[in-house]
């Protein structure tokens, strides 16, 4: 199969599909429901397949580090990105405005979890919403900080769309 992001086999999630070319096209920006918000395209590996997935996601940036959340919208298990991530934390590509880069993927210290929670929910209220869902089902949910990398470079944008941006 051809190793683009047009191939249907890649973009299975017909929603993040659009918000990625949509993204992609405007130079990091997205209109509709996204207008404003801060979001940026994660691209890791997939551990079963070994395809390139793309994600939108939301972030919070904090000194050199974006940090995402692995909320899942407040699902019982986190999402599909994070376990990627975690199983490859060199393996993983940021895209944020029109900038794309080669990150690792790193848990975020529990001394600091609150604190970037209380300020994610202050940027987005419905992330109180998204934290809350995962505590009554029995799950904290993980924070992920990237950090640019700088020895390996970007992987190309291949990838097929998976979760529900920034949630």
């Amino acid at each position: 199969m051809p190793d683009d992001n047009t191939n249907p086999a890649y973009n299975s999630n017909p929603f993040n599909l659009r918000v990625i070319e949509e993204f992609r096209a405007n130079g990091g920006r997205v209109g509709g429901q996204f207008a404003g918000v801060k979001l940026l395209l994660l691209t890791t590996r997939g551990t079963r397949s070994g395809l390139l997935r793309t994600t939108p996601l939301v972030h919070l940036p904090d000194g050199e580090r974006l940090v995402v959340f692995a909320s899942n919208g407040g699902a019982p298990t986190t999402p599909a990105w994070f376990r990627n991530a975690m199983a490859a934390p060199d393996d993983v590509t940021v895209e944020v405005g029109e900038e794309r880069y080669a990150a690792r993927a790193g848990l975020v210290d529990a001394a600091e979890h609150d604190a970037l929670w209380a300020r994610q929910i202050a940027a987005d209220p419905a992330f109180a919403a998204f934290r809350q869902r995962a505590l009554q089902a029995g799950r904290v949910t993980p924070l992920v900080a990237l950090r640019r990398h700088t020895t390996r470079t970007p992987r190309c944008q291949t990838a097929e769309t998976s979760g529900t941006p920034g949630r």
